[in-house]
């Protein structure tokens, strides 16, 4: 993670000093009133929200940063499937090369790797063989596309909590469960992308990093001044494949137990990744951050190759995510293993499943 990078995570969750307070604080409060504006329109409708004809389903959250989205997608696009639902992904694709409206994949296949299409909307085409995934960065558009195109009968929109121009049937907010809204603070002062009081949009709260079913305090505290009687569901991300990349030999997370490992990042929330690591049982012998969907160079895999030797570390371990960027740059000298992971639901489970039993009914025959 580069320096700037760094410090303004911290001064995110931290606060930082009375000047720089007074400084973000000005910035922050126009972008409040901007926010304020756009709600204001909506409610007259001066701006509107389109519908699709069909169920959406949005999972996103309040904060800049990682708090579990790609695999609270995958598993709702899975709920979908068990209710009948020929559901497609619609995501911006962050980060991508391409531009438009582009399919990432179809029925059959990927069609685009993730330089051109964005890491996460390639890696829920990995995962979901057979759904179709959208990207553009005008949601009503691409979700338009996907239904025009693929007949399907719902959406899952990426990361669609603050656009309003497409109509949601179900809201889904993600949240950590340490330091949920970092500092409190809106943008550009803290992590908030909209005050607290946008709970009241949610259907479901679902809290990740989660050690248990009822270790969700600080997120349910907020929801009862703002959001009183929205479901708080507790969750966790557990591993569930590992592979060596460079001869793509495919093992069980068990197999990374006693492992002395080097691990790197480039994800929102690299500390539940070292969280996950941990309950695999390898052991980390150093941990190298990156900024979020950061791009590797061959030059930083040979440094990380260098610094995993320097440890006495037997390889490299990282996250699916971030092998979707760089398996074209595998490390030569050391093996490079990846661990992917999906969502499970400590508390809720069928809270979850009768919220989307209610917002998207099983289509008709």
């Amino acid at each position: 993670m580069s320096d700037l990078s760094a410090r303004v995570t911290r001064a995110w969750q931290r606060g930082v000093g009375p000047a720089g307070s007074r400084v973000l604080g000005v910035a922050a409060g126009g972008y409040r009133g901007l926010l304020g504006t756009r709600d204001w329109l909506y409610a007259r409708g001066v701006l509107k929200c389109r519908g699709l004809g069909v169920p959406v389903v949005s999972v996103g959250n309040l904060t800049v940063g990682g708090t579990g989205k790609t695999p609270a997608v995958e598993l709702a696009v899975r709920t979908l499937m068990e209710l009948g639902h020929r559901p497609a992904v619609v995501s911006r694709g962050y980060g991508r090369r391409g531009h438009g409206i582009q399919v990432v994949a179809d029925a059959a296949s990927i069609r685009l790797d993730a330089d051109e299409g964005g890491d996460e909307p390639f890696l829920l085409a990995r995962r979901l063989p057979g759904v179709p995934v959208v990207v553009g960065a005008h949601r009503y558009e691409a979700g338009r596309h996907a239904v025009e195109r693929f007949g399907v009968s719902a959406i899952v929109l990426d990361d669609g909590f603050q656009h309003r121009t497409l109509a949601k049937d179900l809201e889904i907010v993600m949240a950590r469960a340490r330091a949920p809204w970092g500092s409190a603070r809106l943008l550009p002062g803290g992590p908030l992308r909209e005050p607290l009081a946008a709970l009241a949009r949610a259907h479901l709260i679902v809290v990740t990093g989660a050690r248990g079913r009822d270790d969700v305090g600080e997120v349910a505290a907020a929801a009862r001044v703002h959001a009183p009687g929205v479901p708080i569901l507790a969750a966790r991300h557990v591993p569930t494949e590992c592979w060596e990349a460079g001869a793509m030999r495919y093992l069980g997370p068990e197999a990374l137990r006693g492992l002395k490992l080097f691990a790197f990042a480039g994800i929102g929330s690299p500390d539940g990744f070292r969280q996950t690591l941990e309950e695999t049982g390898a052991l980390e012998a150093g941990f190298a951050r990156f900024a979020d969907h950061h791009w590797y160079s061959r030059e930083e895999v040979a440094a990380l190759e260098q610094r995993a030797l320097a440890a006495s570390a037997v390889g490299l371990v990282t996250t699916e995510k971030d092998w979707a960027r760089l398996r074209r740059l595998p490390p030569r000298g050391v093996p490079l293993y990846v661990l992917a992971v999906r969502l499970a639901l400590l508390s809720g489970a069928a809270q979850w499943r009768a919220a989307f039993a209610r917002a998207c009914p099983a289509p008709s025959p």
